[in-house]
């Protein structure tokens, strides 16, 4: 499985990304192992998404990292 996650840290900030590992990359993110991350955590799991193929998360994540993605999110996935 493909995971588009959507994580909020307790300062306010906000990060979407991907993996094939949810439970590793949460830690990660939180172990400071991720340069744009590390400075505001610890981190909060708000979303996932789970698709089945590569390009699909891949084609969902950008979306979110658009204009009329970060709307969708804000309005749906936050």
């Amino acid at each position: 499985m493909f995971y588009v996650y959507l994580i909020e840290s307790e300062t306010g900030h906000r990060y979407i990304g991907s993996s094939t590992d949810l439970k590793r990359r949460i830690v990660e993110h939180n172990s400071g192992k991720s340069p744009h991350t590390s400075k505001y955590k610890p981190w909060h799991l708000k979303t996932y998404v789970a698709f089945s193929g590569r390009r699909q998360a891949e084609a969902f994540e950008q979306y979110l990292k658009s204009g009329s993605g970060h709307a969708f999110a804000k309005r749906r996935l936050w």
